[in-house]
């Protein structure tokens, strides 16, 4: 049974891909600056942004053995939340610590939480193309997406002086519990409230698949990939959206009729990723 630590284990995403990995048959190490939720998972406290308590959730100590794959989700999760120098040191230099560790101790197999944040958000400025996808420079707008767009460039650097390294950026989008769906109706009141991220979303539990599935195809390289839900958040057909709210952004197809405009078609032909859940089963919409 192959073993992978997951930072940021007691997050809205990260408790749900211990449970996946779990369920999946993966021996995990909980890795957080707050116990873990669940009791029966090995875990560990640690502060990810002490290059020393980094070498050693990873490398091992006292009763926690090395691990050999990294799923690293531990972040200040969004804008907003915190100053943006604070946002900023505390998310590269966690980001650096658990790399090189994770390096030092022979890991190289890694799967990060990257974010649809690079792709443009809030799109003040309109995107330049729809759906969009992995093919434009990244557009961070914050000091969070910044980062994010940091952190993928350092993938690309570090697997250049590894060349037997895998590593593999998931640009989530929005994430979603179950439980936050019945508040999806009243998006259709106004299109402007969700167009900072083209009306996208991911139900976490279809993000811990696409965590899995990056893990077991252990691309080689550098790799991003958008992982959003096969829908958007609304009842309105996608290319009506489309016309009224980014009049003059080309669509480069047709558009089924609640296609996301984040596009997976990547995520889906190289990762397999399928997303199983839509807030529509949960409404009946």
């Amino acid at each position: 049974m192959a073993r992978v630590a997951v930072t940021g284990s007691s997050g809205k995403l990260g408790r749900v891909v211990v449970d996946h990995l779990v369920e999946h048959g993966w021996d995990v190490l909980a890795l957080d600056r707050v116990p873990s939720p669940r009791a029966d998972v090995e875990s560990a406290v640690v502060d990810l942004t002490d290059a020393g308590q980094a070498v050693e959730a990873l490398g091992g100590f006292d009763e926690h053995r090395p691990v050999d794959a990294l799923v690293h989700l531990a972040a200040v999760p969004a804008p907003g939340l915190m100053p943006n120098a604070a946002t900023f040191a505390n998310n590269v230099t966690a980001s650096f610590n658990v790399y090189t560790a994770a390096l030092r101790a022979g890991v190289r197999s890694i799967v990060w939480a990257s974010s649809e944040t690079v792709l443009g958000l809030p799109f003040d400025e309109a995107p330049p193309y729809l759906p969009v996808d992995e093919e434009y420079h990244p557009r961070p707008n914050s000091a969070y997406s910044l980062v994010k767009t940091l952190e993928e460039e350092m993938a690309r650097q570090l697997c250049r002086w590894h060349p037997d390294l895998s590593m593999t950026g998931l640009r989530f989008s929005n994430v979603m519990h179950p439980e936050e769906y019945a508040g999806f109706p009243a998006f259709d009141a106004d299109p402007q409230l969700r167009r900072w991220n083209l009306w996208g979303y991911i139900d976490a539990r279809d993000g811990a698949q696409a965590v899995r599935r990056a893990l077991e195809q252990r691309l080689p390289g550098p790799e991003v990939f958008i992982v959003a839900n096969a829908d958007t958040v609304m009842s309105r057909p996608t290319a009506e959206l489309a016309a009224e709210v980014f009049p003059d952004v080309p669509v480069t197809r047709d558009l089924g009729e609640h296609e996301t405009l984040l596009s997976i078609d990547r995520a889906r032909r190289l990762l397999g990723f399928a997303p199983e859940h839509s807030w529509r089963d949960a409404v009946g919409r």
